[in-house]
């Protein structure tokens, strides 16, 4: 009977889609953790992207930008304080990931900054996305979409 129970909730948890988790990727010597987004009001024109991603080589990359099936333009930017006001800035010759380094875009400072939505975000559903780096090329991701107001990822599943 334990194991008839274990059976079908494991089977309800598989069919019930739930909050999408967020994957890794490699490529080369990168190491990409856990892309992910908020999910936008209707009508929203922007939204941010996050991403840590590690260089676990000798020599620098830098992330330059992407691009997006939900987006017209995908590109790097900047929040910070500056005199007490935030404020946000592009950066066009995108960051540098220096090796040995663990840089993360994350809500208040670097972000991927998705423009000219072609339609709104849904929190659950995943992504699918580029990131461009200068020496690592295109790297294909998909980033899952959180809830309005997510500070972080949702935990993935270890297995």
């Amino acid at each position: 009977m334990i194991k008839l129970r274990l059976t079908l909730a494991a089977a309800a948890l598989a069919l019930s889609g739930g909050i999408a988790t967020a994957h890794d990727y490699t490529a080369g010597p990168l190491k990409i953790e856990q892309p992910w987004t908020r999910a936008t009001p209707a009508g929203a024109k922007v939204a941010g992207g996050y991403v840590a991603v590690t260089n676990t080589g000798a020599a620098p990359d830098r992330l330059l930008g992407g691009s997006s099936e939900i987006a017209g333009k995908v590109e790097i930017h900047e929040m910070a304080m500056n005199n007490g006001v935030m404020t946000m800035r592009g950066l066009p010759e995108g960051v540098e990931l220096k090796p040995g380094a663990k840089l993360e875009l994350k809500p208040g400072g670097y972000h991927i900054m998705f423009m000219d939505l072609k339609r709104q975000l849904k929190e659950g559903e995943t992504i699918k996305g580029t990131l461009n780096f200068e020496k690592a090329g295109a790297v294909p991701v998909e980033f899952s979409v959180q809830s309005v107001g997510a500070r972080a990822p949702a935990e993935a599943h270890k297995h």
